[in-house]
């Protein structure tokens, strides 16, 4: 995530500087420092930006699964954590997922997945 994101999505979430740092459990000044591209923002705030931005995505509930929409064969299934805990339309904020038959073990490799998953489309609109 840039800086620009960052602040395309604080603005989408309708909040200031000082709030979003509550929120994100950081300092403001990390959150001047995100927005100003002094600081990179870590996996963490990433993570949490992102479901935020979900639980105010009201087509959350007409959205499909991920299992659905990749068409994932039984055995992908049972073993995959997003399905374990029914938590198809969040399999992005789970690490340890089975995308495109593989698990990623960063968040930033995932991620670069993710941004193309058409699971991920539907639910963070930014």
């Amino acid at each position: 995530m840039d800086k620009n994101e960052f602040k395309k999505i604080r603005s989408r979430l309708d909040k200031t500087q000082k709030q979003m740092a509550q929120l994100l459990g950081v300092s403001i000044k990390a959150v001047h420092s995100y927005e100003q591209g002094w600081r990179t923002i870590p996996p963490a705030v990433e993570r949490q930006i992102f479901f935020l931005l979900s639980r105010i995505n009201p087509d959350l509930k007409k959205a499909k699964n991920c299992w659905q929409i990749n068409n994932c064969r039984p055995a992908i299934k049972k073993a995959c954590p997003a399905w374990e805990f029914k938590a198809g339309k969040h399999c992005w904020f789970i690490n340890g997922t089975y995308c495109n038959g593989n698990v990623h073990k960063k968040w930033e490799d995932k991620m670069k997945l993710c941004r193309t998953c058409d699971v991920f489309k539907q639910i963070i609109d930014i």
